[in-house]
């Protein structure tokens, strides 16, 4: 049965699905080649969204509730592929997900929760493979940037040395705007699930949750503050780290261990050299600890919910969002001790203005450019199902640029 929809935004009356909507509108158009539709619990407010954009009223709405399955099972049916932004996942993902794995449509979100992937995993790969859906989780700043940053640089290793790059270091030099409410909302509800359940601490923390049968070598200790010896910078703890390794592995995985079963991967934000880059550093290792000590305490995560995080609909400014950027540093080495590193750069705020560009590409590029004979069904990360495809496709459309530097000549930081 042919399907109207290419892709359907699920949850663009929120803030970051609006800026989904917003860039397919700009970038793509209605009525052309692309047909796409968005799509919430309300037909009002999907209607007021649609002129908020800018679209004209040929732009489809359809109504459906993140708790309602049999909803949800006739709004997949319509598409090829959706998007959601509806957060967290843990509450409001699984039965969107699950009829997309069972109605063979592709999914793609944002998420950024580790201990709801690995329950995916479990129960959707199976019906996912059987159905051809492609489920991609984390298609934003939770984590293409770090996993196709990996990817990047292990393809110029093999094409430069004929050789992979056993280890890896990712380090974030430039961070200007910060991580989304639905990243901390995400956080959040983690932190409740380990609540409940306190061996679930373990899998948040194991670097390895998310490759079912697969268990490499101790990775790097990611906490302390510490000098890298080539550069001299400190740097210190990354607060998305735990969920970006444990994608950057599963890409690994997927890809048939490439790179080696005894590949090692960090990230760490860098602080800068000399005395008060190592001041900088033990300041965020103190932070981290003050912070996972306090989210601990359920009055604080409510506190946090009630009076810190943005409310629905909200977010920073437009000026904000196309002012912020980041820049991030990957360093590998081979086992025979040859180095290369590359820099990615991304030319808005990290948590909405490039999420929400990086998040439809994503979408476009697993419809348009990638064939299901070699990306078949199941559960994917954005690095293994698309990899240098999907590269390519943001550095034209996306905002992200990815470049071989030469790490000598790289200042350590600011």
């Amino acid at each position: 049965m042919t399907r109207p929809f290419d892709l359907i935004v699920f949850g663009a009356t929120g803030f970051t699905g609006r800026l989904v909507a917003q860039h397919l509108n700009t970038a793509h158009g209605v009525g052309g080649a692309l047909s796409w539709a968005i799509a919430g619990r309300s037909g009002e407010k999907l209607a007021g969204i649609r002129d908020r954009i800018g679209a004209p009223a040929s732009l489809p709405l359809r109504v459906a509730d993140a708790s309602d399955p049999r909803a949800l099972a006739s709004l997949v049916a319509q598409t090829r592929a959706v998007i959601t932004t509806v957060g967290p996942y843990l509450r409001h993902g699984e039965a969107l997900a699950t009829a997309c794995a069972h109605a063979g449509t592709d999914y793609l979100d944002l998420c950024g929760e580790p201990l709801w992937m690995r329950q995916m995993i479990e129960r959707l790969d199976a019906p996912a493979r059987a159905s051809g859906a492609r489920i991609v989780f984390s298609c934003g700043f939770d984590s293409i940037p770090f996993d196709l940053g990996v990817v990047f640089l292990q393809t110029q290793a093999q094409q430069r040395f004929g050789a992979p790059l056993v280890r890896v270091s990712a380090r974030v030099r430039v961070m200007k705007g910060g991580f989304s409410g639905g990243t901390a909302a995400s956080l959040l509800a983690s932190l409740e699930q380990v609540a409940g359940d306190p061996a679930l601490a373990r899998v948040l923390a194991d670097p390895f949750a998310l490759t079912p049968g697969f268990r490499g070598p101790a990775q790097p200790d990611g906490e302390a503050a510490a000098r890298d010896g080539r550069t001299g910078a400190w740097s210190g703890p990354f607060i998305m780290a735990s969920i970006n390794t444990k994608n950057v592995h599963r890409t690994h995985a997927l890809l048939g261990h490439p790179w080696g079963r005894d590949f090692r991967y960090d990230e760490r934000m860098l602080t800068g050299e000399g005395p008060a880059g190592e001041r900088r550093a033990r300041a965020l290792v103190r932070r981290a600890r003050v912070q996972a000590a306090l989210l601990g305490f359920a009055p604080t995560r409510a506190l946090l919910r009630r009076f810190v995080l943005p409310k629905p609909g909200e977010g920073p400014s437009a000026h904000e969002r196309e002012t912020g950027r980041y820049e991030l540093l990957f360093t590998g080495e081979t086992a025979d001790g040859r180095v290369l590193s590359a820099r990615v750069e991304g030319d808005r705020d990290p948590g909405y203005g490039s999420t929400s560009k990086l998040v439809a590409e994503s979408a476009l590029c697993l419809l348009d450019e990638v064939d299901r004979s070699k990306t078949a069904g199941g559960v994917w990360t954005p690095g293994a199902a698309m990899g240098m495809t999907l590269a390519h496709r943001l550095q034209a459309r996306a905002g992200l640029q990815f470049s071989i530097i030469d790490s000598a000549a790289e200042p350590a930081g600011n």
